[in-house]
């Protein structure tokens, strides 16, 4: 396959907008990033559609107007950053070249930060919320539970910055991202290092219990 055929076949758009740092919920809805959308409006499967500016294509056409690079750009950015064999004339290229992209425009850029922080807050606010219902204390003299203190401590602050994210103006949506930038990537690292804990503790539970003797 050339690199075209090999992105499109191997990455669904879905896939890359979660990569690339666009929350997309349960539903496979996401806020659009070609318009000025406040509610998720755009449909991400193998391919988008945005119900808001009827923005559609393959994953090639997401990533190409998401950076502002031309559709073979955009295909090398695929094969590149998932990993993905393709055909370069008669060989194989299982390392593909990083493609020369064009500078991001200030605009660009401030999106892109405005869409990780939205997506790392909003992963937190909804982590806060299930602390907030599982680990509350059941007796009055119980000791609470840390992550329920925090939960309490920050889920109305949280969710006053997501709600500011999608309805503030500029200058304060701006301010958010600086205000809060240093904060975003800590949370960011210390809930990918849970997760990853989580994830340690459930497979050596799931070894124990398959190596214990049968009664």
């Amino acid at each position: 396959m050339n690199v075209f055929e090999a992105a499109k076949q191997s990455v669904t758009t879905r896939q890359a907008a979660e990569h690339y740092g666009i929350h997309v919920n349960r539903r496979g809805m996401c806020v659009c990033p070609f318009h000025n959308d406040r509610n998720p409006s755009m449909k991400v499967d193998r391919r988008f559609y945005c119900f808001g500016c009827i923005a559609t294509g393959d994953v090639i056409d997401f990533v190409s107007r998401l950076y502002g690079i031309g559709s073979k750009e955009a295909a090398l950015m695929l094969v590149r950053d998932f990993s993905i064999p393709y055909e370069d004339g008669k060989n194989v290229s299982r390392q593909p070249i990083r493609p020369r992209l064009r500078r991001e425009t200030e605009e660009q850029q401030f999106k892109r930060l405005e869409r990780h922080c939205f997506r790392v807050l909003s992963d937190y606010y909804h982590l806060l919320r299930y602390w907030k219902k599982e680990c509350a204390p059941h007796q009055p003299d119980e000791a609470w539970d840390p992550r329920f203190v925090e939960s309490l401590r920050n889920i109305n602050r949280v969710g006053y910055l997501l709600d500011e994210l999608l309805a503030g103006d500029i200058r304060e949506r701006a301010s958010i991202i600086a205000d809060y930038g240093k904060e975003v990537k800590l949370l960011e690292r210390r809930m990918a290092e849970s997760a990853a804990r989580t994830a340690a503790e459930s497979e050596n539970c799931g070894r124990k219990h398959r190596d214990a003797p049968e009664h």
